[in-house]
């Protein structure tokens, strides 16, 4: 049973939700070149969209209560729509289900991002291939994938549903082209690396080979 009243309408939340993201954002990724910037907007896009619903107007909960009829209460608790279904489908307790894999997965994304730009940024343009960039090629886009994903699980709405496609092919499409840059600058040492580190999530075989040296 939920508890509490209309949780929507703090626009002050929403805007410093929205400046903190954007201050990760800028921080931890590169906006300078025109790929970066639309790679750059569509997360952002995302960002505004997914904060606008969490804390301002729940336009997916008015939806689905007026077109399919479902009564949804305006609580910030019920927001969680995947938490609710998955306690009606009788699996638990879905709110702390979606939080705790949410959460997790928030974690392990921000941390991606983060070491992944360090490493970049120690580098000096220089070929980074250990850390990190030991066991997938893109730890980065690999953050921000995960990072979308865990706020999908924890506040999924239509406008997040709709925008997340975008996100996840223009951040690969992005990789593709800095991959051909990187073959260009480093044309021998960068396809070795390709030939042995995945690009995005790390293959079995390396896990296991890490794992045993």
């Amino acid at each position: 049973m939920h508890q509490g009243g209309y949780a929507y309408g703090n626009w002050a939340i929403v805007v410093t939700m929205i400046m903190i993201s954007l201050f990760f954002i800028f921080r931890f990724l590169r906006m300078r070149a025109s790929m970066h910037r639309r790679s750059g907007g569509a997360l952002i896009a995302f960002i505004i969209a997914l904060f606008t619903e969490m804390y301002g107007f729940p336009l997916t909960i008015y939806f689905l209560s007026h077109f399919l009829r479902i009564k949804i209460p305006l609580d910030h608790i019920s927001g969680h729509l995947l938490g609710d279904l998955l306690t009606y489908l009788g699996l638990g307790n879905g709110w702390a289900i979606v939080m705790i894999v949410s959460n997790v997965l928030l974690f392990i994304g921000i941390w991606l991002v983060s070491v992944g730009w360090e490493q970049v940024y120690k580098a000096q343009g220089r070929l980074v291939t250990n850390g990190a960039y030991a066991y997938m090629r893109h730890p980065q886009y690999t953050g921000i994938y995960i990072i979308t994903l865990g706020f999908m699980i924890q506040w999924p709405t239509l406008t997040t549903l709709i925008l997340w496609p975008f996100v996840i092919l223009i951040y690969y499409r992005l990789a593709q082209r800095e991959e051909r840059a990187a073959l260009e600058k480093f044309p021998n040492e960068y396809r070795q690396y390709m030939a042995r580190t995945a690009m995005f999530f790390p293959r079995l075989s390396q896990l296991r080979v890490r794992a045993a040296s």
